[in-house]
C-alpha cells in the first residue's frame, strides 16, 4: 500500500498504472483501513480528485469510491476533507464522474453521522435537488440512492426531512416513481423508498397529501397490474414492493383519506399481482395484503366493491399461504364482517367456515386469535353461521388451545355466543366443549 501510495504521490509517468492498481487493492477491508491512516494517504487522493488531468481525476474518483464501501465508520470519517468536492463536482461534470461521487455520498452517509453532519451544512440537499435537472437516468438513480440514504439516518426526521419538504424534491420523487415504467425503473426504486422513508417518519404525510400522492401512486398502481405479464421480469417486484407500502401507510396514517382513490379497479388490480407474484416473490402478497387491509378499514366502498367483484375466494385462497398472510387476511375478513349483518351473510354463503376451520386449528396464537374474532362477528350478525360452526365439528377444533390462557377465555365466550345463538335444546356438543375449556 505505501509503495502504491508513493508512485502515485511522485507524478511519474506510472501514476495511473499506480492509481488502477491502488483501486484494485482498496476493495480489501484491511487495506482501506492501513491506507488511510498512512500520513498524507487522503490529501494525496484528494489533489488528484482535484486536479485538471481528467484520467487521474476519475481513478483518484474510483479510489475514493471503493473507500466510501468501508464498513468502518474510521474510514468514512478519514473521507471527511472530501465531502465538499463531492458537492462541487455534482454540477456538471461528466454523466460517469456524477454518478460515482453521488454513489460515495450515499456509501460515505450510511456509515457515519460525522459526515452527516458536515454535509448538511455544506447544503447537500439544496446540491441534490439541483440535480433534479439531469436528464441523465444514471444520475437520478444515483441522487435517489444518496437520498435515501439520508432519509434513513435517526436524524432524518427532524433535520433532514424538513429541508428535502422545503426543496423540489418531493414533486420530483413522484414524478419519477410515478414514470417508472416509461423512464428508468432503477431511479423508480430508489424514490419510491425515498417516499417510503419519508412516510414512516410521520413528519410529512400531509404534504404529500396535498401533492396528491395517494392517487398518483394508486393510478401508477393500475398501470402497474395493467403491463405485468404472467410470467413479470425479474427486478419489478423491486418498484412493486414500496409503492405498495407506501400507499397502506399512508392510509394507516390517516384514517379517512380512502375517498381519494375509491376506485373498485384498485382492487382488481391488488389481486393481478398478487397472482403474478406469488410464486416467485411471495413477500409481495403480504404487502398487498397490508394495503388491503388499509383499504377495507372503516371504508364500506371497498369492502363492498370486495364482495360485489367476487375476489372473496381468491382472499380465502391465501388463508394459509403464510403465518404473515394468514393474520392480514383475517384481518380483512374482520374488517367486512364489521360492517354488518348483509356483509356477514355474504361471507358466510361463500363459504368462508370450512375454510377457518383449519386455520382455528393452527399452533399459532396470533392467527388463531384473529379467527376467533371473525367468528365472534359472523355469530352476532349471523346466527345461522354458529349452527354451521357446530354441525362442522368447529368446537372441538377449539380444544386444542385450553392450555393458553388467553385463547382459553376467548374460546369460552364464543362458546357461550354459540350457547345463546342455538338455544338449549341443541346445545349439547357445545355444553362438552365448555366443560373441557372449565
Amino acid at each position: 500500500v505505501l509503495e502504491l501510495l508513493r508512485g502515485v504521490q511522485k507524478g511519474s509517468e506510472d501514476r495511473k498504472r499506480s492509481l488502477v492498481r491502488l483501486r484494485w487493492v482498496l476493495q480489501n477491508k484491511e487495506t482501506q483501513q492501513k491506507f488511510v491512516r498512512l500520513d498524507g494517504s487522503i490529501r494525496t487522493l484528494i489533489g488528484l480528485f482535484t486536479s485538471s488531468l481528467a484520467d487521474l481525476q476519475m481513478e483518484a474518483a474510483r479510489c475514493l469510491h471503493e473507500l466510501s464501501h468501508s464498513s468502518d465508520p474510521a474510514v468514512a470519517e478519514a473521507c471527511l476533507p472530501v465531502t465538499s468536492y463531492l458537492l462541487t463536482y455534482l454540477s456538471g461534470h461528466s454523466v460517469e464522474f456524477m454518478e460515482l461521487c453521488l454513489y460515495t455520498l450515499g456509501n460515505l452517509v450510511v456509515e457515519s453521522e460525522a459526515v452527516r453532519k458536515q454535509l448538511m451544512p455544506q447544503g447537500i440537499i439544496l446540491v441534490l435537488a439541483s440535480c433534479t435537472q439531469s436528464p441523465h437516468e444514471a444520475v437520478q438513480e444515483g441522487l435517489g440512492y444518496v437520498l435515501s440514504q439520508l432519509l434513513q439516518a435517526k436524524e432524518a426526521p427532524t433535520e433532514i426531512i424538513p429541508l428535502v419538504l422545503d426543496s423540489v424534491l418531493p414533486q420530483h420523487m413522484l414524478r419519477l416513481v410515478c414514470s417508472g415504467l416509461k423512464a428508468g425503473v432503477g431511479a423508480a426504486v430508489e424514490f419510491a423508498w425515498c417516499l417510503h422513508y419519508i412516510i414512516c417518519s410521520h413528519t410529512a404525510n400531509a404534504v404529500l397529501l396535498s401533492l396528491g400522492a395517494l392517487p398518483a401512486l394508486a393510478s401508477l398502481l393500475l398501470d402497474l397490474a395493467s403491463e405485468i405479464p404472467l410470467d413479470p421480469p425479474e427486478g419489478l417486484e423491486l418498484l412493486v414492493c414500496p409503492v405498495l407500502r407506501c400507499l397502506g401507510n399512508l392510509l394507516a396514517e390517516e384514517r379517512g383519506c380512502q375517498g381519494q382513490i375509491q376506485d373498485e379497479r384498485l382492487l382488481v388490480a391488488l389481486f393481478l399481482i398478487l397472482q403474478c407474484f406469488l410464486q416467485q416473490h411471495p413477500f409481495i402478497v403480504q404487502e398487498c395484503l397490508w394495503l388491503l387491509n388499509n383499504l377495507t378499514a372503516d371504508e364500506p366502498f371497498f369492502c363492498s366493491a370486495l364482495l360485489s367483484l367476487d375476489l372473496l375466494p381468491a382472499l380465502l385462497q391465501l388463508l394459509l399461504c403464510s403465518q404473515m398472510a394468514s393474520v392480514l387476511v383475517l384481518t380483512v375478513l374482520c374488517n367486512i364482517a364489521e360492517k354488518g349483518p348483509a356483509y356477514c351473510q355474504q361471507l358466510h354463503q361463500q363459504p368462508a367456515l370450512p375454510l377457518l376451520l383449519p386455520a382455528l386449528m393452527l399452533p399459532d396464537p396470533e392467527v388463531v386469535g384473529q379467527c376467533l374474532e371473525l367468528m365472534h362477528l359472523l355469530f352476532l350478525h349471523c346466527p345461522e353461521a354458529a349452527a354451521d360452526f357446530v354441525s362442522q365439528g368447529g368446537h372441538r377444533a377449539l380444544e386444542q388451545h385450553h392450555s393458553n390462557p388467553e385463547l382459553q377465555e376467548r374460546a369460552r365466550a364464543l362458546l357461550d355466543m354459540v350457547r345463546q345463538a342455538l338455544g338449549p335444546s341443541t346445545f349439547s356438543p357445545c355444553h362438552t366443549a365448555l366443560s373441557n375449556f372449565s
